[in-house]
């Protein structure tokens, strides 16, 4: 038998830990732990030695589990205080709390392998029928690709893209459609001249949206101008600070924020918006509508995304299929910036 392995942040061991020691998988661990006649004497054998070497206690709640009936859900969030990720995990958590699921939460701001693990661990040592990972960036996807088994309940990531790391169902808004609708609008709003502030290059939302412009540009036969920013309004206004605004005659953003920062330095230079440059952004922040002027943008339904989130969970919990679902329509929220 190998060593004992890690246990949870809280010290118990947990069915990964069995399913290590044991040298079988978590599915053998479960049927061993549900009496499943299928399973051959001899593996029975070794888990049942592991569960009593690590002193493995399955909890009530497994048992309710296996009959179907468990409630619990676990939502692991990323991103910290970023809008689209603290929007999503709102908005999931809104649509199962009404369908009467308990949702138990782990927020890692910088995730790494071990915390994911950690999080990870801990939700399923509380029986959680399924987990929701909100994944601001790539580095969550490679932690999540890192845990040492699969996770053995469904697993949904709000907004990823299909076939990323890690495994699970891409639940997600359609970055690039949203993309080329905000620059289809100043194309078609005759500009020709487009600069696109987009996001850090460890976030997929900033990488596909960057594409998505540049593409655009490009089959309009302009040329494209990016410049890399970081989600923050500060990044938005130095972009703007140091911009030839005779060379560009509209600017689009990755994000609102983004966007407020650019206002405020266009404001200090004496640049009017949209007079001399058009202004678009993206994500239709609450505050949005509220810029001077009221900022032009591409807006994320999140509450609609956390209810196809947990659509997703009950498809799965009932059996359904494990396919991707397609992703959800962004739409184009015109105000006075453009």
């Amino acid at each position: 038998m190998a060593g004992t392995p890690s246990r949870s942040a809280s010290g118990a061991p947990t069915i990964f830990d069995v399913a290590k020691a044991a040298g079988v998988s978590h599915q053998t661990v479960s049927r061993v732990i549900n009496r499943d006649p299928t399973v051959r004497p001899h593996m029975r054998a070794r888990v049942t030695d592991a569960i009593t070497t690590l002193g493995y206690r399955p909890r009530a709640a497994a048992r309710a589990l296996a009959r179907g009936t468990n409630r619990a859900l676990g939502l692991v969030t990323t991103g910290g205080a970023l809008h689209g990720p603290a929007s999503t995990g709102l908005g999931f958590n809104q649509a199962a709390r009404r369908s009467g699921y308990h949702v138990l939460m782990a927020d890692l701001d910088e995730p790494q392998p071990e915390t994911m693990r950690e999080a990870v661990e801990t939700l399923l040592g509380h029986d959680v029928a399924a987990i929701v990972l909100v994944a601001a960036d790539a580095t969550a996807l490679a932690a999540l690709a890192a845990l040492p088994v699969p996770v053995p309940v469904p697993l949904i990531t709000a907004n990823g893209v299909p076939g990323q790391p890690g495994g699970g169902i891409a639940v997600s808004i359609d970055q690039r459609a949203g993309a080329t609708l905000g620059v289809r609008y100043l194309l078609d709003a005759g500009h020709r001249r487009i600069l696109h502030i987009a996001g850090p290059t460890v976030s997929q939302e900033a990488v596909l949206r960057c594409d998505a412009y540049v593409d655009t540009v490009t089959e309009a036969g302009l040329e494209a101008l990016v410049v890399r920013g970081d989600w923050t309004p500060e990044s938005g206004y130095r972009a703007a600070s140091t911009l030839d605004v005779d060379a560009v005659d509209a600017v689009f953003c990755a994000n609102d924020q983004m966007a407020l920062g650019v206002l405020r330095a266009f404001a200090e230079r004496g640049v009017r918006v949209p007079d001399d440059v058009a202004l678009v952004g993206f994500d239709d922040i609450p505050e949005a509508a509220y810029f001077t002027p009221p900022l032009t943008t591409v807006r994320q339904d999140f509450a609609a995304l956390g209810g196809r989130i947990l659509a997703t969970v009950d498809r799965l919990l009932a059996g359904g299929p494990a396919s991707d679902d397609t992703s959800q329509q962004p739409s184009l929220v015109v105000r006075e910036s453009a």
